[in-house]
């Protein structure tokens, strides 16, 4: 990520290990951490949650939301559209529980679509980031790159190994491959794509 995003939501998740978002978590502007990954990260600025696992020397940094229709991370990312941060990086979201994984990376795509998010989901082995329409994505030889269909009735790939199609189901667009330095997706609606960091 060349350009440092606005804040980043730090989930209760696996703590990152990987150099690219220990990187962006340590460049960060402000952090948010989702009530407990506070006992990983306790240097974030804000911790917000139910409250269930926030130790007790935090409880300063600590915003209660009690409702339950929505998680800890939908709740941080709705405090960062009141303080105008659209731009986030979300880490710490996968590698517990695969539900929980799941549903984020679901998450991920409803911010974009219904709150004008432009967020990008940092893992261990690579990023999703949630797009619409025509774009070129940032690439290298070899980089692993899986394109998952949300709705788009049109959808093709430039610069990709296999060409890609209105994938129905999500593993079908999984395990393709980047040819040069970037790569193209054309689309008629919503898709999120999927890096690595490493070539294969």
């Amino acid at each position: 990520m060349k350009e440092l995003p606005d804040i980043v939501i730090l989930a209760n998740g696996s703590f990152p290990t990987h150099p690219v978002p220990l990187s962006i978590l340590n460049r960060a502007k402000h952090v948010i951490a989702c009530d407990g990954a506070v006992s990983h990260y306790p240097e974030a600025d804000v911790i917000i949650g139910d409250g269930d696992s926030v130790p007790d020397v935090c409880r300063g940094k600590f915003i209660q939301i009690d409702e339950q229709e929505d998680n800890d991370l939908t709740k941080a990312t709705l405090y960062c559209l009141r303080q105008g941060w659209q731009r986030i990086a979300y880490l710490g979201c996968t590698g517990l529980r695969e539900d929980h994984t799941l549903g984020n990376i679901a998450l991920l795509m409803r911010y974009f679509r219904e709150m004008g998010i432009s967020g990008t989901m940092f893992t261990d082995h690579g990023f999703f980031s949630p797009s619409q329409g025509d774009r070129t994505f940032q690439s290298f030889s070899g980089q692993q790159v899986s394109i998952f269909n949300f709705g788009s009735t049109r959808l093709r790939s430039e610069g990709l190994k296999w060409n890609s199609y209105a994938y129905k189901e999500w593993w079908q667009g999984t395990l393709n491959e980047s040819l040069a330095n970037h790569f193209s997706v054309l689309a008629d609606s919503y898709y999120l794509v999927y890096q690595t960091y490493d070539a294969k």
